[in-house]
């Protein structure tokens, strides 16, 4: 079950709002969002999807380092938190962004960021089942018109001239049925006491040894000079791993898995407008209508969110959380 933590810093109280959760929403899902045209620079110069999924781990791990040794809460991971940081790191990193990297070439880099729009739908279903926390009407109202944005988005896309093969629709579409997976397990068997940063660490310090195995298991020795081609979007995407993860791991901790879902929203507009902006890439009317009724649907889930803060809270799991961690 997923702890709440006091600071107990009332200095920091007018700073309050960047530890809420509609807040870190936005930020973890615009960071998430400037991966998706990173990724597509990277597949145009050839780098391989597993590279740079990489990239995104040790920038993750490289930040996070420095803050968990000052804080002296840099430990070896144990029992239920092992358990925790490996399978999360499997089911939350190395399978979802090997496929979103292995498909932005094919598809785009604002397609495929559109599909993080479907995550919030296959994550609430798997909250229901799973007797989790779900948004108040407000914020299913919410995801309902994201969720109809990222139709009409998908259907303008597939039909379009240019559309990727079926093979790489079908993938991307598989992006955010992995993501809800993650998102509900990092719930349920959160261990109990553990820092967001800590598990954000581990997590990535792990994947980042599932790729180096399968890279040295796959090459003779590591393809780290393919890097080489583009010296700036590497640091870059490096940076911006670093930013996303603790801001990931607190909405996960203060917004339960369906709220953190909908940084698949955010992500989606963020990713299609740097994709236009950043590489050129062309949409129609269409696909521009569908990302406008995801905003709405954004604006909408926030404003659920905030309706449902000023009420009674109520715990982000249930029994099932208990289950697992027995």
């Amino acid at each position: 079950m997923i702890p709440s933590f006091n600071t107990g810093s009332t200095g920091a109280d007018r700073f309050s709002f960047i530890q809420s959760p509609p807040f870190l929403l936005l930020v973890t899902g615009t960071l998430i969002g400037f991966n998706l045209p990173l990724g597509k620079i990277a597949g145009g110069e050839g780098i391989s999807p597993m590279i740079w999924a990489l990239i995104v781990s040790l920038g993750a791990s490289g930040m996070l380092l420095p803050m968990l040794v000052v804080k002296r809460r840099l430990t070896l991971p144990k029992g239920k938190m092992l358990r925790y940081v490996m399978i999360s790191a499997l089911i939350s990193y190395v399978t979802p962004n090997l496929l979103l990297f292995s498909v932005i070439p094919h598809a785009g880099a604002g397609f495929t960021g559109l599909m993080f729009a479907l995550s919030p739908v296959f994550t609430l279903s798997m909250a229901v089942l799973a007797r989790q926390k779900t948004p108040n009407r407000i914020g299913l109202t919410g995801i309902g018109i994201g969720l109809a944005g990222a139709i009409i988005v998908s259907i303008t896309r597939g039909a379009a001239p240019d559309a990727p093969p079926l093979i790489w629709l079908l993938a991307a579409l598989s992006i955010p049925l992995t993501l809800a997976f993650g998102n509900i397990y990092r719930t349920i068997d959160w261990p109990e006491d553990a820092q967001p940063d800590a598990l954000a660490f581990w997590s990535h310090g792990f994947a980042v040894l599932v790729y180096l195995s399968l890279l040295t298991a796959t090459n003779a020795a590591l393809p780290l000079n393919e890097l080489a081609s583009i010296p700036l979007a590497a640091p870059a995407q490096m940076l911006i791993a670093g930013l996303t993860f603790p801001a990931f791991f607190r909405l996960q901790q203060k917004g339960g898995p369906v709220l953190l879902s909908q940084i698949g929203y955010v992500a989606a507009a963020v990713g299609l407008l740097a994709a236009t902006a950043i590489l050129g890439e062309e949409y129609s009317a269409m696909t521009w209508l569908g990302a406008m009724v995801i905003a709405l649907g954004i604006a909408v889930t926030i404003w659920g969110q905030t309706a449902a803060s000023s009420g009674s809270r109520v715990p982000a799991t249930l029994p099932m959380g208990r289950l697992l961690s027995k």
